[in-house]
């Protein structure tokens, strides 16, 4: 299994928010030109800024489908106990 975070932030901040998030191994990658979201279908427009990523989550298998996908409310979590388990379900 392998887990990997996307963001629209930029790479230099995906350093310090892994520090942070003491995500270990997982690496962060950068959406800078807002192509994931856009193929997610979670673009959207937020207090004025355009191509603001919906939170969400999506669990893909090793052949590329989406097996699932949570969308969170602005300021949500999301369960991360509950993505683990998902995700070790498909092993």
């Amino acid at each position: 299994m392998k887990t990997y975070g996307i963001s629209r932030d930029s790479p230099w901040s995906h350093v310090a928010w892994a520090q942070v998030l003491d995500l270990g191994e997982t690496p962060l990658l950068s959406d800078w030109n807002g192509e994931a979201i856009q193929g997610f279908g979670v673009e959207q427009n937020y207090r004025g800024m355009r191509g603001v990523a919906e939170r969400s989550a999506f669990l893909v298998d090793g052949d590329g489908i989406i097996r699932r996908a949570w969308r969170y409310e602005h300021g949500e979590l999301p369960d991360f106990d509950e993505l683990v388990s998902a995700a070790r379900s498909l092993s």
